[in-house]
C-alpha cells in the first residue's frame, strides 16, 4: 500500500535572498545588542546623568534590561501568530516594531534637553523593541528549518546564529572606524546615535524582501494549526512542558555566554583599564568567532547529531572559563582580551547552532514557532537582560574581577546537564514530531 502523503505542501526551495531576509531581523537584534552593550556608558550619561559615573552606567544597564521585560509577551503573542496565521506576517510585524524602537532611542534628545521626558521615551522605545525581539526568533527560525533540505537543516538554520556574528563584526568594525575618525569624545556625545541609525538603514530592505517570501506555517501549511493564540499556548504547555523546561536551561546557558562576551568591551575598559579605542575593537573578535563557528556547529549537527554539539562545547566553556579569565587578569592587554573573547565566543557559537535547530525540531509545526519563541524570550529576558548588570554589580560589590568567570562556569554546568537530557532530533520528520 502506498504511503499516505502529508497534508502540508512540500517545503519551498530556500534561496540566498530568502535566507538573508529571514535572518536579517535576528542580525538587527544582535547589532542593537552589541552597540548598546558597548556604548552603555555613553547612553547612561545622556539619559541618566549622575555625579558617580558607576551609577550612570548601572542605570544604563538597567535600561538595557527593561526591554527584556516585554520579550516573553512578544514571544507568546507573535510566536503564536506565526503558528496560526503564518511565519511571514509575524516576521513583518517584528522587523517593523524593531525599527520603531531603535529610532526612538537614536533620535531622542538627552536628559539635558528635555529632562525626564527623555527617560520616558527611551524606556518606551526599549519596551516596544523588546516586544518585537521576543517574537522574532520563533517565526524566523521555524521558517529556515521548514524550508531547508532535510539533510542540511542544521547548516541552514545555523545562519540564524551566524547572522548575529556578522552583525557584531560589522558593529565592531564600524565603531572602531568611527572612533578613529571622530575621536572618543565625539563617540560619547553623538557617535553612538550614528551607530543605531546605520542599523535602521537595512529595515526597508528587510520589509520588502520578507513580504515576498512563500509561506511554511499557519493553517495554509498545517491543518492542525490552532485558531487562537490561547489555543496555541495551551497545546504547547499541555503536551511539551518537560521539553520546554530543559530547553529553557540550555538557552539560559547560551544567553549568559553571549552576554559575557558582549560585556567584554565594558570589562576591558572599566575593569582592566584598556583605552577606549582598544576596548572598541573587542566586538571585532566577538564577531569573527561568531561568523564562522556557528556554521561549523550547524555542519557538525548535521553530521554527528544535535545533542553532542550542544554538550561538548558547553563542557569546554565550563572547564576553560576560570583559567581564561585568570590569565586575562595576569596579562590585561588587548591581545589577551581579544583572545579570551574569541575563544569563548567560538565555543558558544558552535553550541548555539545545535540549540537553534534542535529545539524547533523537537516540536510539531503547529506549536514550533511559539515554543521556540517563548523559551528563547524567557531565557533571554531573565538572563540576557540581567547578566551585564549582575556581573558588573558583583565586581563592584565584591572587588573580585573573576566574577564573570564564576557566573559563566555555573551556567555552563547547568546547560550541560540539561542538554544531556534532551532528545536527539537529527533525521526526524518535522511533521511526525509528537
Amino acid at each position: 500500500m502506498d504511503a499516505i502523503a502529508p497534508a502540508h505542501p512540500p517545503a519551498p526551495r530556500l534561496d540566498r535572498k530568502a535566507v538573508g531576509a529571514v535572518v536579517l531581523g535576528n542580525a538587527l537584534e544582535f547589532y542593537d545588542f552589541t552597540v548598546y552593550a558597548f556604548f552603555a556608558k555613553a547612553i547612561g550619561e545622556a539619559f541618566f546623568p549622575a555625579s558617580d559615573a558607576s551609577h550612570s552606567l548601572l542605570a544604563s544597564l538597567a535600561l538595557f534590561g527593561v526591554g527584556y521585560v516585554m520579550r516573553p509577551i512578544g514571544g507568546a503573542m507573535i510566536g503564536a501568530l506565526a503558528d496560526r496565521a503564518g511565519r511571514k506576517p509575524a516576521m513583518l510585524v517584528t522587523i517593523a516594531l524593531m525599527a520603531l524602537g531603535m529610532l526612538m532611542l537614536a533620535a531622542c534628545p538627552g536628559y539635558a534637553q528635555i529632562g525626564g521626558w527623555a527617560q520616558a521615551i527611551v524606556i518606551a522605545g526599549r519596551l516596544i523593541q523588546g516586544l518585537a525581539l521576543g517574537g522574532e526568533v520563533g517565526p524566523s527560525t521555524a521558517y529556515l528549518l521548514e524550508a531547508a533540505p532535510p539533510r542540511h537543516r542544521g547548516f541552514v538554520t545555523s545562519w540564524q546564529i551566524a547572522s548575529q556574528g556578522c552583525a557584531a563584526l560589522f558593529a565592531g568594525l564600524l565603531a572602531t572606524g568611527l572612533a578613529l575618525t571622530v575621536g572618543d569624545a565625539a563617540m560619547a556625545q553623538w557617535g553612538w546615535r550614528v551607530m543605531f541609525l546605520v542599523g535602521l538603514a537595512v529595515v526597508p530592505v528587510g520589509l520588502i524582501i520578507r513580504s515576498h517570501l512563500p509561506e511554511t506555517g499557519g493553517a495554509e501549511a498545517d491543518p492542525r494549526a490552532a485558531a487562537s493564540t490561547g489555543a496555541v499556548i495551551r497545546r504547547l504547555l499541555r503536551d511539551h512542558g518537560r521539553l520546554l523546561a530543559l530547553t529553557f536551561l540550555v538557552v539560559a546557558a547560551s544567553t549568559v555566554s553571549n552576554a559575557v562576551g558582549t560585556n567584554m568591551p565594558v570589562y576591558a575598559g572599566a575593569t582592566l583599564g584598556l583605552s577606549e579605542t582598544a576596548a572598541t575593537a573587542v566586538p571585532i573578535a566577538l564577531g569573527l568567532a561568531s561568523v564562522a563557528f556557528p556554521l561549523l556547529g550547524g555542519y557538525l549537527a548535521d553530521r554527528v547529531g544535535r545533542r553532542p554539539v550542544m554538550i561538548w562545547p558547553r563542557m569546554l566553556i565550563l572547564l576553560l572559563a576560570v583559567p581564561a579569565f585568570a590569565w586575562l587578569l595576569r596579562a590585561p592587554g588587548p591581545f589577551a582580551v581579544y583572545a579570551v573573547t574569541f575563544l569563548l565566543s567560538a565555543l558558544s557559537s558552535i553550541n548555539a547552532a545545535a540549540i537553534i535547530v534542535g529545539i524547533p525540531e523537537s516540536l510539531p509545526r503547529s506549536v514550533r514557532s511559539s515554543g521556540l519563541a517563548i523559551v528563547y524570550a524567557l531565557a533571554v529576558s531573565v538572563f540576557g537582560g540581567s547578566t551585564n548588570y549582575v556581573i558588573n554589580w558583583l565586581i563592584a560589590a565584591t572587588g573580585d574581577r573573576m566574577a564573570p568567570a564564576y557566573y559563566l562556569a555555573a551556567f555552563s554546568l547547568i546547560g550541560t546537564v540539561a542538554a544531556w537530557l534532551l532528545p536527539e532530533t537529527r533525521g526526524r520528520d518535522l511533521d511526525d514530531t509528537a
